[in-house]
């Protein structure tokens, strides 16, 4: 299963880039749940037709019990792609990096992975301030790779720092690593050449060039995915081929592991660079998610918030 989270700048194009990987998976025959993890819940509009979908959270201030069902929460889109949205407090009230992990603990108790057993699992996740909830995909195991969407703006490259920062900071846990860079682009001067230097110097690769295009808009307008609207275009292909490079990396790591349990070797357990602690961990169950917890989630406390 690959389980990647996507993150970047408010604003930066990180839920378009998201919608369009996951239909390009769905496109592949893949089955894929996709989690908009923002306050504003607009990560799965384009997967929805343009049809907005409650988020967790407004479900458990406008309920007395919380849902007992996937479908409560849930709404199935392009693809048959599984959308949620976790959303967020009551404006000016509440922590939304909180808001996640009420969410996370919630389809944990509804053993999401189990129930829906999909091929890959996609976050949506705010990137401006990763705070303690805003990371919990990346330090409680949720996510195994993560993408990072840029363009060749300050600010832009100032939030992939900060980010790229925070997953170092979990690293020595076996949690996420970083997989690459998305850079998706804003047409500013000299682009390409700024993003490979941010890239170059943290030891990152860029695996997606995306052009800037009228295209999105159009689709958008639409309430649609570029994969949907123009699949055989050149920026429907991009997409695919960002999708199949991570579908082989995902096979090519599978199959290593495997012959490292029949060998019994400590080497690397998967392509994104988890060392053979990790593989104990999935093993035995751990929050990475094992053959004991095929839900693959694992209880949060807090998100460490001072509110």
């Amino acid at each position: 299963m690959i389980k990647l989270a996507i993150y970047g700048k408010g604003g930066i194009g990180k839920s378009t880039v998201t919608s369009n990987l996951s239909a390009a998976f769905a496109m592949r025959g893949k089955k894929v749940i996709q989690i908009g993890c923002d306050p504003k819940a607009d990560s799965t509009g384009n997967l929805l037709a343009g049809k907005p979908l409650m988020p967790v959270m407004n479900y458990l201030r406008e309920h007395d019990e919380d849902p007992t069902s996937l479908g409560e929460i849930t709404a199935r889109g392009f693809g048959n792609v599984l959308c949620i949205e976790t959303g967020g407090p009551t404006p000016g009230l509440g922590c939304a990096g909180r808001g996640i992990i009420s969410t996370f603990n919630l389809l944990d108790d509804l053993r999401l992975l189990e129930k829906e057993k999909p091929d890959v699992v996609l976050f949506d996740v705010l990137g401006d301030v990763v705070c303690g909830g805003f990371a919990a995909p990346i330090r409680e195991g949720y996510a195994e790779k993560v993408l990072i969407v840029t363009s060749g703006e300050k600010m832009a490259l100032y939030a992939a720092g900060n980010i790229n920062s925070a997953v170092l900071n979990f690293e020595d846990r076996g949690y996420a690593s970083v997989e690459g860079i998305i850079l998706n682009r804003r047409n500013v001067e000299s682009e390409r050449e700024k993003v490979e230097t941010f890239a170059r110097e943290r030891g990152l690769r860029i695996v997606a060039d995306i052009p800037r295009d009228r295209a999105f808009q159009t689709a958008e307008d639409q309430g649609r995915t570029i994969v949907e609207l123009d699949p055989d275009g050149a920026i429907a292909l991009r997409f695919f081929d960002l999708a199949d490079r991570l579908l082989a990396e995902e096979a090519s790591g599978s199959a290593a592991a495997e012959d490292g349990r029949r060998t019994g070797s400590g080497s690397v357990t998967a392509a994104n660079g988890r060392g053979a602690e990790t593989g104990r961990m999935e093993e035995a169950g751990g929050m990475t998610g094992g053959t004991d917890t095929p839900h693959g989630f694992g209880k949060l406390e807090d998100c460490g918030c001072p509110m």
